[in-house]
């Protein structure tokens, strides 16, 4: 006969797990300073990581981001509410979703580390997208990946992005 047995999850547990979670990430958990000019609403910490021989896609783009923080907020692919919109108002809806999201959990675009975009018409949308994320993001920027996909879910949809944020 199998018995129940009841877990406590003390504040030490989930710091040992979300730094570990962030170790995985790609960083360890440092005292870096957040971004200038870039105001949460929590105690995150992000840094942007810029070496010589790693560098960015484009100007916008950080090669690396170190993060700490208490919580991570993991973001479903959002896509625009619009199909037929043009792409760079496709674009803005998109990131506005993610905005939402992110004020919902305490935060604020600022506190993303990752960003992942999905085209299916990769050629096209990548300059209209460099131009949008730079509208709702700030250094260092998201850590971020493009790429081209034949197709999206649901029917209809042209772009997705997913993101991960530390809190």
């Amino acid at each position: 006969m199998k018995t129940k047995t009841s877990r406590t999850h003390s504040p030490n547990r989930r710091k040992f797990i979300s730094a570990g979670l962030i170790g995985l990430a790609g960083g360890l958990p440092s005292t870096a300073k957040a971004a200038e000019g870039a105001k949460t609403k929590s105690k995150s910490k992000i840094q942007g990581i810029n070496p010589p021989d790693a560098p960015s896609a484009d100007v916008g783009y950080t090669p690396g981001i170190l993060a700490e923080g208490q919580r991570l907020v993991f973001i479903s692919g959002q896509g625009p509410r619009d199909f037929n919109a043009n792409m760079e108002t496709q674009f803005r809806q998109t990131f506005e979703r993610l905005k939402l999201i992110l004020e919902k959990a305490g935060g604020t675009m600022a506190n993303i580390v990752i960003l992942r975009a999905y085209f299916v018409h990769f050629s096209r949308d990548l300059p209209v997208y460099r131009k949008v994320r730079k509208e709702f993001l700030v250094k260092p920027y998201p850590a971020s990946t493009a790429v081209g996909v034949t197709e999206l879910a649901p029917e209809g949809n042209q772009i997705e992005i997913e993101a991960v944020a530390v809190l």
